[in-house]
């Protein structure tokens, strides 16, 4: 990191969902350091961090009202706070599905409604999705209420890209954290071998593209998905095809040493 870079937020207000840890934590953290005044925030009581259930409306205005008192206006809404759930498309039910779609999706819808009134030309909001939002992730009330957030995503930077502000969505792959810690271990050795840098993330490979987003930096970008998976999404599935013909490809290559292999000339027909 150049240090003699200036801080890229100086001056602007940032709301972050979720912050008490992990992501949303070294989210709040990055846009601290860059000048940002961040206010933090989490259903759990935490320190630093204003208590806020993202899918109580009444918070969000409570919130609003604070911020408009406080601050007169906010430049910048990290949609981080969200749930997962792992029962398959037998075993989910209604009031799960509801619940998870009630955190990741109704949460940002909110949180977009309460806080876009006091937002100014040239503010930016990062939705923070999933590789679960551009696959058919087994988690079933996960991945549709990511899919969901996509179009929340892009129905938001339609409407308010005449007013100047900005909705972006990031897409993390399997990034080190306490809900991906949760998982089954072949979860996580499965995601090493579909990604094709070979590992996991960090919440630190996450936290620059988030500042950049709500900086002036990206002040032409709107709408846009950025996966951040170590390439799991750009090979679509194939990886493992690959892998496995590369494999056999491999053990029936010829020698190179010796004669090369005589190829018949093709018969004539007729």
């Amino acid at each position: 990191m150049n240090d003699l870079r200036p801080e890229r937020l100086v001056g602007k207000v940032v709301v972050v969902t979720g912050a008490a840890r992990g992501q949303g934590a070294a989210e709040a953290e990055a846009l601290t350091r860059e000048g940002a005044r961040v206010i933090a925030t989490d259903v759990t009581e935490a320190p630093g961090c204003r208590r806020l259930d993202v899918t109580d409306e009444e918070h969000w205005a409570e919130l609003a009202a604070e911020v408009r008192e406080s601050y007169g206006q906010v430049h910048g809404l990290v949609n981080n706070a969200g749930i997962t759930w792992r029962a398959r498309l037998d075993e989910v039910t209604p009031d799960d599905f509801a619940r998870v779609h009630a955190v990741n999706v109704t949460g940002p819808l909110l949180g977009i409604q309460h806080l876009t009134p006091l937002m100014p030309p040239g503010s930016s909001i990062v939705n923070v999705g999933s590789t679960a939002a551009l696959s058919g992730h087994y988690p079933v009330a996960y991945t549709t209420s990511k899919w969901a957030l996509r179009g929340l995503s892009k129905t938001a930077a339609t409407e308010l890209g005449p007013r100047g502000i900005r909705v972006n969505t990031i897409h993390p792959g399997f990034i080190e954290t306490e809900m991906t810690a949760s998982a089954a271990p072949a979860f996580r050795e499965a995601n090493i071998h579909e990604t094709p840098l070979g590992r996991t993330g960090t919440v630190d490979e996450i936290t620059p593209l988030v500042v950049f987003l709500l900086s002036d930096e990206s002040s032409f970008i709107t709408g846009a998905e950025i996966p951040v998976d170590g390439g799991l999404t750009a090979h679509g599935g194939v990886k493992s095809i690959s892998d496995a013909l590369a494999v056999t490809t491999a053990r029936t290559r010829p020698s190179p040493i010796g004669p090369p292999a005589r190829v018949s000339p093709p018969r004539a027909v007729g």
